[in-house]
């Protein structure tokens, strides 16, 4: 009933929400522990276009019954048809398998959404919470112009309802803290939200609050079932902009709470058949007058503390309210609005409580950190569905920009290991004199071409036409056909510092997930300016995607298949004998 005036509909509606969902999903979904219904996030993105189709004019105290029955089924009409849509999106992303979407949802965007969300749905029911008729602002930074609202219309805040809300928050948070605090010595949470309602149902009841100090009630829950309907069905089209966002809204936020359980109690779900599951349940219950539904994190905490583990949990919270619908609900009238308001903002505890997590993110990846910030701020500032998007883009654009400035590293043999590190972190790995062995740790594609060609330029000493650098060997420069009595070793066994220049390169691509047709055609290129410069390059440890992309670009043709290799430590092992051979060959000239 809470949610269901985040919605801007009647309350009873949340209770239709919390009972067709939950059956539907306890048959098709995965999550074991997912208890779906109604969602704070979900409920205000249909709230704020209920709002926008269907305005609830200022005075709506004067409004006779008969137009606000009337202006009730316009609003119903519009979130039904918006659950009859999402119900039908997601039922045409189970065909086409694009569950996989799911993975470009990372651990900081869904956080960061989520926190921001619950601050535009604690915003959202100031209102509620001190008695004032305002109109909820859509669009981009609806938050500011809602607190600018309740700022200039402070001082018509209704008493009784203030005193109300400060009563319930000063119950609920503490009993809040008890349940998280002790939850392990508790047989069951404490119902701090079920006494209050009782309580202040009550107080209101025997005060007449509503008609003395004009408190807003629920008002009449009618008993039963509705009668089932086709949802206006000639609003889709106005609808699909922003139905679009809260499918991927909803289901985002359900796959990622289905997860997080199946991870923790060590079961997998199936993305794909998630879609089916949220799916039908938002497509057959907008036949009976619900709002769009999704996977719920307050009842799925309650249901996994109190020891759910399979899908038949929702039989019984069914169960619940069906007794509700059939029996108790009337006896809600004299509930205060302000009450489910309190609710609300209570609910979203655990969502700020994220905050806290923020210096351990920095510490392990400042990147993950500015993430979680930019798309938090997106979506306060911006909108819920706008912030979703810039958060998903700017994630993307940070893989992106990882790939594209990837590190090139030179390795050096650890002792006489077949182990390869790079010399800059391991003091104890030597380079091989006359080798320079290349490390890549990123795919070679057409965003970081040209990074990879400079840094690798760099490293062996070519200059941009492709000649080795003069100043590149220093000291003496060694002749493969002439040796010395100083230089009668090979030059692989030579100690570093000798001055040798490099004679071959050794492309190490254990880390090169994938070439594209133009990183394809730049190591042909790498290949022909290093035997122009007297240096040979051998491949290895190249998997077989990438091999298949190169012999199709034409690299056989210009680097033989001898000069590929399955390790490093080959390709090193092959020079030396190589070398060493060469050497006992060559006439050596006394001096």
């Amino acid at each position: 009933m809470a949610f269901a005036l985040l919605t801007s509909v009647a309350p009873v509606y949340g209770l239709y929400t919390s009972f067709f969902p939950a059956l539907l999903y306890m048959l098709f979904g995965t999550g074991r522990h997912v208890s779906t219904g109604t969602f704070a996030v979900v409920s205000l993105m249909t709230g704020s276009v209920v709002e926008r189709l269907v305005p609830e004019p200022l005075q709506s105290n004067g409004t006779i019954p008969a137009e606000a029955a009337l202006l009730e089924a316009q609003r119903i009409g519009v979130a039904a048809a918006m659950a009859f849509l999402v119900g039908l999106l997601m039922t045409g992303m189970f065909t086409l398998h694009l569950g996989f979407l799911s993975t470009y949802l990372s651990e900081p965007v869904v956080k960061a959404f989520t926190c921001g969300a619950a601050l535009h749905v604690v915003v959202s029911q100031l209102q509620s919470l001190l008695g004032l008729p305002l109109p909820r602002p859509a669009g981009c930074f609806a938050i500011f112009k809602t607190l600018a609202s309740v700022a200039e219309a402070l001082p018509l805040s209704n008493t009784a309802e203030l005193l109300i809300s400060g009563f319930c928050l000063a119950v609920l948070v503490p009993i809040k803290e008890i349940n998280n605090r002790y939850r392990s010595r508790l047989w069951v949470p404490i119902p701090g939200e079920i006494i209050m309602v009782l309580l202040a149902t009550g107080i209101c009841f025997a005060s007449s609050l509503n008609t003395h100090y004009k408190v807003q009630v629920v008002g009449h829950l009618p008993a039963g079932f509705p009668q089932p309907q086709l949802p206006a069905l000639h609003l889709l089209p106005q609808l699909l902009g922003d139905t679009v966002a809260l499918t991927f809204v909803a289901y985002a936020i359900s796959v990622s709470l289905a997860m997080i359980y199946a991870e923790k109690h060590h079961y997998a779900i199936d993305p794909n058949q998630e879609l089916l599951a949220h799916g039908l349940s938002n497509l057959v219950s907008s036949l009976f007058t619900c709002f769009p539904s999704s996977a719920t994190l307050a009842t799925t905490n309650i249901l996994e503390s109190a020891g759910g583990r399979t899908q038949l949990s929702g039989l019984f919270t069914s169960a619940v309210v069906l007794v509700v619908l059939l029996w108790i609900g009337p006896l809600f009238y004299y509930l205060p609005k302000a009450v489910l308001a309190c609710i609300n903002v209570t609910s979203l505890r655990q969502m700020f409580l994220q905050f806290q997590d923020l210096p351990e993110l920095w510490r392990i990846s400042p990147i993950d950190f500015t993430l979680w910030v930019v798309t938090w701020l997106s979506v306060v500032v911006l909108n819920v569905d706008l912030g979703l998007a810039v958060g998903v883009v700017f994630s993307m654009m940070t893989v992106v920009c990882r790939t594209q400035r990837a590190e090139c590293s030179v390795l050096g043999r650890a002792g006489d290991t077949e182990i390869y590190k790079p010399v800059k972190y391991n003091s104890k790995c030597f380079e091989i004199p006359g080798v320079k062995i290349i490390s890549y740790q990123a795919p070679i594609y057409y965003g970081n071409r040209s990074f990879f060609r400079d840094t690798l330029s760099q490293l062996v000493g070519l200059n941009q036409e492709g000649e080795k650098h003069e100043d590149q060997a220093p000291g003496i420069e060694l002749k493969m056909d002439i040796s010395t009595v100083e230089s009668n070793v090979s030059v692989l066994d030579k100690k570093p510092g000798s001055g040798v220049s490099v004679q071959a390169v050794i492309l190490d691509c254990s880390g090169v997930s994938f070439v594209d047709a133009a990183g394809a055609h730049l190591l042909i290129q790498v290949c022909v300016e290093c035997q122009k410069a007297g240096m040979q390059i051998h491949l290895a440890s190249c998997n077989a995607g990438v091999l298949q992309t190169l012999r199709s670009c034409g690299l056989l043709h210009h680097l033989p298949p001898q000069q590929i290799f399955v390790t490093v430590h080959d390709a090193v092992s092959n020079l030396q004998q190589t070398m060493e051979s060469m050497e006992m060959k060559d006439p050596t000239i006394w001096v």
